[in-house]
């Protein structure tokens, strides 16, 4: 088994990345948010149901899945 080496330097791009998804997360919010007084006069369950599609949304919408790519591996894609 080999040794991590002595002194690991760490990666700048993982509190980058931190700060990218927070950033990321808090503008969907806020593109949400911003929809509320056209959303607020939709029934109650169309409302829920809205607000748990948004929730959801972000996942897929948000470009994540590159992002954390490359926080671990300095490359936006997948070797």
């Amino acid at each position: 088994m080999s040794e991590p080496p002595a002194d690991p330097q760490p990666s700048w791009r993982k509190p980058t990345g931190i700060l990218l998804i927070l950033a990321l997360i808090t503008a969907w919010a806020a593109a949400v948010v911003s929809l509320s007084p056209w959303v607020g006069g939709w029934p109650v369950l169309v409302q829920a149901i809205f607000y748990l599609v948004a929730g959801i949304a972000w996942v897929w919408v948000l470009p994540l899945r590159p992002l954390l790519c490359w926080m671990e591996t300095g490359r936006w894609r997948a070797p």
